[in-house]
């Protein structure tokens, strides 16, 4: 068997898998083994889930946290009600939204900001790796507006330019920082999981006072990347600017 028919089987066994056990996407096999690596969702906890369409994540968060727990879904898309879980349509960086989380939390505090966000991808590699790093510390960004010291963050991330930037912001935040790729994940995919545990009680000092978002921008800076101020083409609803190689 080619070693192409063998990654095409292996990613079609996730997906049937998925599919026979009621989850929405293969993707729910993602969370499953983050949580029994690092068991990062206990019986009883609130977990926000962003970027949650089409549900395959949130539907593992419930089952995880069972009936003491509480779980938020939030996304751009509209997703279908995900039973056991409040889903909320709207960008996590809108005040609106923003309200409607803190709503549905009440009097609760957050433990788990979970995210398989991800771009429209265009096809084009360095594009669609730069979106979904933008796209990340976004969450992150966002994640640090809810969870209290001790809260986890789980996020998907591409490999290239800028993500040591990232991961350094995440170790600013959080006692403890790492990568795991889940076998569910497809073989050619670059695509990777950073798992952030304890978060501090405050940023640490090298953060003077920056946005995980300007500390990936002083990164890509230094590594001779900048970013636009304006981007003529129709936007993608990301919230950020499009990066690109400096010109010499």
């Amino acid at each position: 068997m080619s070693k192409r028919r063998y990654q095409d089987n292996k990613r079609d066994a996730w997906h049937r898998i998925a599919r026979s056990k009621g989850y929405r996407t293969r993707s729910a096999y993602k969370l499953k083994q983050i949580q029994e690596r690092f068991g990062i969702l206990r019986e009883g906890d609130v977990v926000l889930d962003v970027g949650c369409h089409p549900g395959g994540w949130t539907q593992v968060a419930v089952e995880e946290v069972r009936e003491g727990g509480l779980v938020v879904g939030v996304d751009l898309l509209a997703t279908s009600p995900v039973e056991g879980a409040r889903i909320i349509i709207g960008d996590i960086t809108d005040e609106v939204t923003i309200g409607q989380i803190r709503d549905s939390l009440g009097e609760r505090e957050l433990n788990v900001v979970i995210s398989d966000i991800s771009p429209n991808l265009t096809g084009r590699y360095d594009t669609d790796q730069t979106i979904s790093l933008e796209l990340s510390t976004m969450v992150l960004d966002a994640s640090m507006q809810f969870l209290p010291p001790g809260g986890c963050f789980v996020t998907k991330i591409f490999q290239g330019t800028g993500i040591e930037g990232l991961i350094d912001a995440a170790r600013d935040r959080f006692s403890n920082v790492q990568r795991f790729a889940p076998t569910a994940s497809r073989s050619a995919s670059s695509e990777t999981y950073l798992i952030c545990q304890n978060r501090l009680p405050r940023p640490r000092d090298r953060t003077r006072g920056k946005t995980a978002l300007e500390q990936v921008q002083l990164h890509l800076s230094e590594l001779g990347v900048v970013v636009e101020e304006e981007v003529d083409e129709p936007p993608t609803k990301v919230g950020f600017r499009r990066l690109q190689k400096r010109e010499e």
